[in-house]
């Protein structure tokens, strides 16, 4: 059972529970409490995990394991470890010596902060006692930051009947429901080791107080522990746990189920978070995922509610790159977030998505980034005298190639960027005929018949990646990246046509396709790095420097698609050459979930957050919308 096969549970605040199928915890992010404090943000650490044993006339079996320092699995509960599944939840069933076989589950009842685990004796070994024992394992801390030994840790809980209480540091509560009786026997866990953290550069051990023991008699019957953040659901586990499983069962495919899990409560609305273990809400993220997790999987209402809720944020024509969280500044440093939003916007509309009472609203939200760009915003975003958008500013990274070493910008891409261009025009075009005006349609029109004339690289065979770079006429930047798949794929409008569009798509597929994502930058550019590793810098440094992105599989798939004319055939070929990696990769990574990024050559090693949203959105657009 390898670890790194990671699975996740998220309870539709912000907070998850998540975990590897071997039990091993490798991140300091596996836990099985990581509340979401404000939700969706603010995410704490108050059940690391759990340590358990199961006690019969034969001795005692280890139904767990954790990594220490220097290089120790102890307990050994992997070694009896015979299965394990992440549906419809992650269940683990364990061999005995003794005969006996152990299954236990483990979920997280959507809409609440908490977590339901159980064991069952599926098989008894004996007729004499069977008796589990669990330690929880506790901190009270940032789920990005570690815990360690220290005298403020309060072990004493507060017991009433069925509930324990503990409050190990002010305001960081854990309640416990059980079935079981507890005993108290406090101890500190000591130099737990975190093998992502340190292939990440990360500090890597953590120390983890265990205030008692719970003890349970599986001979009689199935064990149930619940922990929570605060006050505990009214449900008892068995029907907590019946009611998760039925409405599970209602999604209408595996792919649409692990969906559900990137959409949150924000305040009185939905939000998509963009990936765990540590991304929360962003713009760019949000309205480039919604396209495929809500449009394609079907989820208008949620589409609706984010496309209001995100209205309101507009600010001199641009949408935050991030949800703004009490008491923080909005970040606005994003040319494209607000033209992916028009663009996300219209679909919606032109699917009846919307009420009457919406279009004010959403009128003015797009009317305003539309304008904003004429007028002119932040950081020199403009519309130029040929209709193009140009943008940046020296120290400040613009576009979805974001990444930054200190001040170091690693692609800025000032200038004009080639997939602005065609979300411009596609945003033009869109709200042109949606809102019936004339003039958008119009300076598409101009923009699009400058992107023609100025884009086009023949030396190359492809399109340039920024005209003007650096805002110098005539100077153009031909290294050879994905971006200019939009111009032909994963838009509403193609910019190119004819031999043009299936030059670029050629050379894109020779050059850049990767069963999981289109490389960043082509082997043999300057900067080229195949391997995305090491601490954060050296992995910042080389985040689009030819890292693969799984996201942009679906603009590739849709302009592969295009240019050859897209009947059934060419989806079949499409589906095996290209899709089909994609979904053996639901099984390798993040369990049911797309990966964020992948090393540019082999074995193409998945990379950053196991579970992404834009991923897996653009998977679920290429299976219900592209390739249907």
């Amino acid at each position: 059972m390898e670890a790194q096969v990671e699975w996740l549970e998220a309870d539709g605040l912000g907070g998850f529970a998540s975990g590897t199928a071997s039990g091993l915890r490798t991140r300091k992010y596996h836990a099985l409490l990581n509340h979401a404090a404000t939700p969706p943000t603010g995410r704490v650490v108050l059940v690391n995990g759990l340590e358990a044993w199961l006690d019969t006339d034969a001795g005692s079996f280890a139904l767990s394991s954790h990594a220490y320092l220097p290089d120790v699995i102890h307990p050994d509960g992997v070694r009896h470890l015979a299965s394990f599944t992440h549906e419809p939840w992650p269940t683990w069933t364990y061999r005995l010596p003794d005969g006996s076989e152990v299954r236990h589950e483990l979920l997280v009842p959507h809409g609440t902060a908490a977590v339901l685990a159980s064991w069952r004796l599926a098989r008894r070994g004996g007729s004499g006692p069977a008796v589990l024992r669990l330690r929880p394992l506790l901190s009270g801390r940032d789920h990005h930051a570690l815990h360690h030994e220290n005298p403020a840790f309060r072990f004493d809980p507060i017991q009433s009947g069925e509930v324990v209480r503990f409050e190990p540091y002010p305001g960081f509560v854990t309640c416990v429901r059980t079935t079981g009786r507890y005993v108290h026997e406090p101890l500190w866990f000591r130099a737990f080791r975190y093998d992502e953290e340190s292939a990440r550069g990360f500090p890597n051990a953590e120390d983890l107080a265990s205030p008692g023991i719970f003890h349970f008699d599986l001979a009689a019957g199935e064990a149930f522990w619940m922990a929570s953040a605060g006050e505990l659901p009214l449900e008892s586990a068995g029907r907590l746990r019946e009611r998760e499983r039925a409405r599970r069962a209602a999604f209408p495919t595996p792919l649409h189920r692990a969906a559900d899990a990137y959409f949150v409560r924000r305040g009185a609305c939905h939000s998509i978070v963009a990936g765990y273990p540590w991304f929360t809400d962003w713009g760019r993220d949000t309205f480039i995922a919604l396209r495929g997790l809500c449009l394609a999987g079907g989820r208008l209402d949620i589409a609706r509610e984010i496309a209001l809720a995100w209205a309101g944020t507009v600010s001199e024509g641009l949408l935050p790159n991030r949800f703004v969280d009490d008491g923080e500044a909005p970040e606005y440093n994003a040319v494209d977030a607000s033209l992916w939003y028009v663009i996300a916007v219209c679909e919606l509309l032109a699917r009846g998505g919307t009420r009457p009472a919406d279009r004010p609203r959403l009128t003015a939200a797009i009317t305003a980034v539309l304008e904003g760009y004429q007028k002119g915003t932040r950081y020199g975003i403009r519309v130029d005298d040929d209709g193009l958008v140009a943008a940046g500013e020296p120290g400040v990274q613009l576009t979805w190639m974001d990444a930054r070493v200190g001040t170091r910008v690693i692609t800025p891409r000032i200038g004009k960027p080639v997939e602005v261009q065609a979300l411009w025009v596609n945003a033009l075009r869109l709200a042109g005929r949606a809102f019936e005006r004339p003039e958008w349609l119009a300076l598409a029109e101009r923009a699009e018949r400058s992107f023609a004339r100025r884009f086009w690289n023949e030396a190359l065979g492809c399109l340039y990646d920024v005209v003007d770079d650096g805002h110098r006429a005539g100077a153009n930047d031909a290294s050879l990246r994905p971006n200019q798949i939009l111009a032909v794929g994963g838009l509403p409008h193609a910019l190119l046509g004819g031999d043009r569009a299936r030059r670029v798509v050629d050379v894109v597929e020779a050059k850049l396709w990767t069963p999981l994502g289109l490389r960043s930058l082509a082997p043999g550019e300057p900067g080229y790095t195949p391997r995305y590793e090491g601490g954060p810098e050296q992995r910042d440094a080389v985040y689009h420097q030819g890292t693969a992105w799984v996201w942009l599989l679906g603009p590739f798939v849709e302009a592969w698609l295009r240019v050859r004319g897209g009947a059934a055939p060419m989806k079949r070929a499409a589906r095996t050459r290209f899709v089909a990696p994609l979904l053996e990769h639901l099984a390798e990574a993040g369990l049911g979930h797309v990966s964020e990024i992948a090393d540019a050559e082999a074995p193409f090693t998945p990379r950053g957050a196991p579970f992404q949203a834009w991923s897996l959105g653009e998977l679920l657009r290429l299976e219900h919308e592209v390739l249907a």
